[in-house]
């Protein structure tokens, strides 16, 4: 009978201490207010010694803060402490990004022989949604549950000249040291839309200056080649034999300086990279880990391709510290970008949404040290 007891009381006590361990809460407050006078709500979804903040202000990715392996809370989110720089200064930090994610060239999109002209803001070119894209907006939220956080909007017919009404639910839920986020979205009219988070990490920390050393993998054997003002116009370049090459880990500093026309154009690497998965597969595409933390990031999507983007035009006043060039890179999965332009691209994936279908796709990172 004690031995029989003794058991009940071990299991109990195990189950009670991963309990209390994995306790997560979310916890609501004032972040600030617009320009216009519009409230920003921060939402911290905290997980033992972890948390991640959020804001509905462009669904943005304020803070996620994951323990080194020394125990040192470590925070690998750039981004800001205040409203007014999220409204002013560039880069889309932590933002989450729509209607079209990355770029359409010259802002021509087609639509069962209709053209649409979209505002063009990058070197003639449609970028992130336009002239005020989802980054600029208040999001409707909800609290799901202890763990999940969901924004919403609906962006209406002709919103920066998009067909449609397009109405869009996005969850963030922090689990077991893992953000993941879904993507939801329907429409009233075919349209197009390529949602994605514009996160910037740093797993060295946000206030450290530099991602050169995080050493990344990604699987992925091409890279789609760009035009100068960095649209992908069509074809596939092997990443073999060239500094996009990442099958086997490296420093992300490794190769950025190498003599390449199409790292040159984009002054350091921002370009799409075709993942290996089979097309809607959600799987493992990346791993990046900091040898200064011992913090690894591993990444999940079922999108078919990712865009590796080394911060090359970072430049303004942090949290903590000035972000200069390269302080923080960005994964931002998505279909690949002009794929409304260029067909083999949009075989892999099309970003035209019917009225009456469903646009639905998850990215998540893991947090180990």
């Amino acid at each position: 009978m004690w031995n029989f007891r003794k058991n009940i009381y071990i299991s109990w006590a195990a189950w009670y201490n991963e309990t209390i361990k994995e306790e997560i809460m979310i916890t609501t407050s004032k972040f600030g207010y617009t320009k216009d006078g519009r409230e920003v709500l921060a939402f911290t979804i905290t997980e033992g010694d972890s948390f991640v903040t959020l804001l509905n202000y462009g669904g943005i990715v304020q803070s996620l803060v994951v323990p080194a392996s020394n125990g040192e809370p470590v925070d690998v989110i750039l981004g800001y402490n205040d409203v007014a720089s999220y409204e002013d200064n560039g880069g889309y930090l932590g933002a989450l990004i729509g209607r079209f994610g990355n770029r359409i060239g010259e802002g021509k999109l087609t639509i069962d022989g209709v053209r649409y002209d979209l505002f063009n803001n990058d070197r003639g070119n449609h970028l992130h949604g336009g002239k005020a894209g989802f980054n600029k907006k208040i999001w409707a939220h909800e609290i799901v549950d202890d763990a999940t956080v969901a924004l919403s909007i609906v962006s209406p017919d002709g919103e920066e000249n998009y067909p449609g009404t397009l109405t869009v639910r996005v969850e963030y839920t922090f689990r077991h040291g893992t953000l993941k986020i879904h993507y939801h979205a329907t429409t009233d009219k075919k349209t197009a839309v390529n949602l994605t988070n514009h996160a910037y990490f740093n797993l060295n920390g946000e206030g450290d200056g530099s991602i050169l050393d995080n050493v990344l993998w990604i699987d992925c054997d091409e890279i789609t080649p760009t035009n100068p003002t960095m649209i992908p116009v069509g074809g596939f370049r092997k990443v073999a034999g060239t500094p996009f090459d990442f099958r086997s880990p490296k420093a992300i500093g490794q190769d950025i300086g190498a003599d390449d026309v199409d790292l040159k154009q984009g002054n350091g690497y921002d370009h799409c990279h075709v993942l290996k998965k089979q097309k809607g597969k959600y799987a493992k595409y990346a791993i990046v880990t900091s040898l200064k933390t011992g913090i690894t990031m591993t990444c999940y999507t079922d999108m078919p391709a990712v865009q590796f983007y080394s911060g090359n035009g970072l430049a303004q006043e942090g949290k903590t510290v000035y972000y200069g060039k390269r302080a923080g890179f960005c994964l931002e999965t998505q279909a690949i970008p002009n794929n409304v332009n260029v067909p083999e691209y949009a075989a892999l994936g099309s970003s035209l949404l019917d009225a009456g279908e469903e646009y639905d796709f998850t990215a998540a990172y893991e947090f180990r040290s």
